[in-house]
């Protein structure tokens, strides 16, 4: 168990940010899923617009550390030309 101040504060500390990156990871994920969602229902417009949500959301992401930016780009690409291909 920690013994000095500083690592008690450290596990408090790492515990608010674990809570915080779930809740960026699970938003994250909502947004994917919408787009997924779309697809599956063949309504271009609306998947074009869950895609550009998703987008900002994708690279709001690896700015705050959640994904690395080459993940997030092919996730992108992939979404991309799934529907591009409707």
């Amino acid at each position: 168990m920690a013994d000095h101040a500083s690592a008690k504060k450290r596990i408090r500390r790492n515990e608010r940010r674990a809570e915080i990156n779930t809740a960026r990871r699970s938003r994250l994920r909502s947004f994917l899923k919408k787009v997924e969602t779309e697809i599956t229902s063949g309504n271009s417009a609306d998947a074009k617009e869950a895609l550009r949500l998703a987008q900002k959301e994708l690279f709001k992401s690896v700015s705050k550390g959640i994904l690395r930016k080459e993940t997030a780009s092919r996730k992108l690409s992939r979404l991309s030309a799934r529907v591009k291909a409707i």
